[in-house]
């Protein structure tokens, strides 16, 4: 990448909000030259453009260099890059930065201050971020031509909303990993499920993260301020979980212009966004909702700087070349660089000292210095690694040793853990991914990357499995998308009576009764339970209206009174008019419709009707022969109208004076209809036998 003077080719500075369209003009304006190289501020941007640029112009065209992953077909004419991995040793005609404004961070800002003064593209430049870029912009490349965009759509403030209120399609954002898993764990008890997408996730398991919220299988997504590097996505609304973050020295209040690049992720196009604030996050300023609502902040004064033409001679040139004054005010030196104080603890080292001294030395040991702290570990635990990894790298055979790297990837490569484990094992196979691209680091540079990178897609894929189960209910899920889309849900019922709705058990039906499971958080219950309303429904109809059409000999009335249906309870009965006209109680089938369930109602009455005058036909006689004349006579009627109405049985001291006062042919009358009088109670022995 040529360092060109002023007028080699056009340089141009597109500025404006988020939402501006800034990141696909440039894609389309590099794939209109015959070579590119496109500087992102994220590895995961870069992988996202990466896949787009692959659509258009096929995969032998496209690299892709950060610095854990390279793709690099020999081929290639377009290069997506992490900012820190462009290769400076090309001169493509089109070249440009994304997020420019990140020359003024405090740790990376140096890198991104160097490519804007010296990268250049041979036939056009251009540099794309925020509008707060202007005046220094203007100051420093006088020749670039600035071009500001308006935002597509409109960004308005909310206010604060409770987790359990916020709308569909929202992206919450906080400032840890902890605080991102414990707001995902709540969203996921209130409202289903959600996302995690976060600056340490590798590109594999940040996408398939991503695919979840996109498809809808869940509706929110709980982030760090990495989506606001311009990573893509449909968000409706930006939830802020706090306004502080830790910045690698101290916590601090956010700057109203990165609270706007995180909120003007909300609006996609022409769909306009709001954001505000949620959790134990304080309201915001009206002086800050009003500059982050009309994209108006203060402008960049001072960007971080640092000479890169460095004296690699020594270690005391080195450090005389870094410490170089700036060039011009408005370029401040950075400060606490973590490679310089990697560098000023590992060459307090005799044996790093002497080895520094060496030919090249020194550039080596600058190089390995720069090795980023993927881990996270403190200042002393990493100048070890990199200690490490410069004594194996100045060793007469100078790589690092294939045994050595393979039992550093053996004890990563395990699948098992939670997502803590996970998370930490793929920080630590960034190391070793970071050192086998480096080509003169390993004796097999290609085996390396192909094995660091079958480690770390082995730890992604778990990593997003961890993640979905921990903070994803996909029953739950999957109910209330179906139901909220007013799709058919595909339901089914298996020989047990289980009951699945979009592959996820709900309940099960005993005969038409649906006992929904009960299992998971209250808004599982009810998701559960609005889904058999819709799904279980045609399942009820369809057996009340098979039970309205059952033959006699699929239904059975049992001694404890229920009515059974395909040996399912579903109904019970009770008191009618008379004894041979019983009344009956559906037993569920509450899901299904009116109609339905009167015609059941009225083919299990009828079965109850044919039931009694069967079982109960020695009753039914002694009805008759109420009726008949001659056959009952005085008192012999009398005690048998009594028989009747208490169903062929009755105590003998009930009947004491009417059994005294019974003539010996009114006692024949009764015996011939079947009558006994016994010791303890009048009654009917037909009626006694089981049925």
């Amino acid at each position: 990448m040529s360092r060109a003077r002023a007028g080699d080719s056009r340089i141009a500075a597109i500025l404006g909000p988020t939402n501006t369209g800034k990141t696909h003009l440039a894609l389309e304006r590099m794939m209109a030259h015959s070579t590119g190289v496109f500087g992102l501020p994220l590895r995961l941007l870069a992988r996202e453009l990466y896949d787009k640029v692959v659509k258009a112009k096929g995969s032998a065209a496209v690299a892709l260099i950060t610095g854990e992953e390279k793709i690099v077909p020999p081929t290639a004419r377009f290069f997506l890059c992490t900012v820190e991995a462009m290769p400076l040793n090309m001169r493509p005609a089109f070249l440009a930065i994304d997020e420019i404004q990140l020359a003024a961070d405090p740790e990376r800002g140096h890198i991104f201050t160097d490519r804007l003064l010296h990268a250049r593209g041979t036939a056009e430049t251009l540099f794309l971020g925020s509008t707060t870029m202007r005046p220094i912009l203007r100051h420093l490349i006088p020749e670039a031509e600035i071009e500001e965009r308006e935002r597509f759509s409109v960004l308005t403030y909310a206010g604060a909303k409770k987790l359990t209120k916020l709308p569909r399609r929202s992206a919450i954002v906080a400032f840890s990993s902890e605080d991102v898993y414990s707001i995902a764990e709540l969203v996921r008890r209130q409202r289903g499920g959600a996302a995690v997408v976060m600056g340490a996730l590798s590109p594999r398991t940040r996408n398939a993260q991503v695919e979840l919220y996109q498809s809808g299988e869940v509706d929110f997504l709980i982030a760090t301020d990495a989506i606001g590097m311009g990573l893509n996505m449909d968000v409706d609304h930006v939830a802020f979980a706090s306004f502080s973050k830790f910045d690698g020295r101290k916590r601090r209040q956010l700057f109203p212009h990165e609270i706007g690049q995180i909120a003007g992720r909300a609006g996609r196009f022409r769909s306009d966004g709001t954001f505000g604030q949620t959790a134990d996050a304080r309201p915001l300023d009206t002086d800050i909702i009003e500059r982050v609502e009309n994209h108006t902040f203060e402008p960049v004064r001072k960007l971080t700087w640092r000479e890169t033409q460095l004296d690699l001679r020594s270690l005391d040139t080195l450090r005389r070349s870094l410490n170089q004054p700036s060039p011009d005010p408005v370029l401040e030196r950075v400060r606490n660089a973590a490679d310089e104080h990697v560098l000023d603890l590992v060459s307090r080292d005799s044996d790093i000292r002497e080895r520094a001294a060496a030919r090249d030395g020194t550039a080596r040991l600058w190089d390995v210095c720069r090795t980023p702290d993927f881990r996270k570990s403190s200042p002393e635990e990493h100048a070890r690694l990199v200690s490490t990894l410069y004594m194996h790298l100045t060793s007469a055979k100078g790589y690092l040793p294939d045994s050595w790297l393979d039992a550093q990837l053996t004890r990563l490569a395990k699948t098992a853990g939670d997502v803590d484990a996970l998370a930490q094992r793929l920080a630590y196979v960034r190391t070793w991914s970071y050192a086998a691209h480096r080509k003169d680091w390993t004796k097999d540079p290609e085996y390396w990357t192909s094995r660091t990178r079958e480690v770390e897609d082995q730890l992604s894929d778990a990593l997003h499995e961890r993640l979905t189960a921990r903070f994803i209910d996909r029953r739950t899920s999957a109910l209330m998308k179906g139901l909220r889309e007013k799709t058919d849900l595909q339901s089914g019922l298996n020989r047990l009576g289980e009951v699945t709705v979009e592959g996820h058990f709900v309940g099960r039906l005993n005969g038409l009764s649906f006992e929904a499971d009960a299992a998971g958080e209250p808004l599982a219950r009810r998701a559960v339970a609005n889904a058999a309303m819709k799904a279980v429904r045609p399942e009820v109809n369809r057996l009340l209206s098979q039970l309205s059409q059952a033959d006699d000999a699929e239904l059975a009335l049992g001694e404890d009174g229920l009515l059974n249906w395909k040996d399912d309870p579903v109904g019970r009965l009770k008191a009618g008019g008379d004894p041979f006209t019983p009344g009956v109680d559906l037993i569920g089938g509450e899901l299904g419709s009116s109609e339905l369930i009167a015609q059941a109602e009225k083919r299990l009455m009828t079965f109850a009707a044919e039931q009694a005058v069967t079982r109960l036909e020695p009753l039914l006689d002694m009805r008759k022969a109420l009726k008949e004349e001659g056959r009952l006579d005085g008192l012999a009627r009398g005690v048998a109208y009594q028989l009747v109405e208490n169903f062929g049985a009755m105590s003998r001291a009930k009947l004491a004076d009417e059994l005294s006062a019974l003539s010996v042919p009114e006692r024949q009358s009764l015996r011939r209809a079947g009558v006994r009088i016994g010791e303890h109670a009048v009654f009917m022995p037909a009626l006694l036998k089981p049925g």
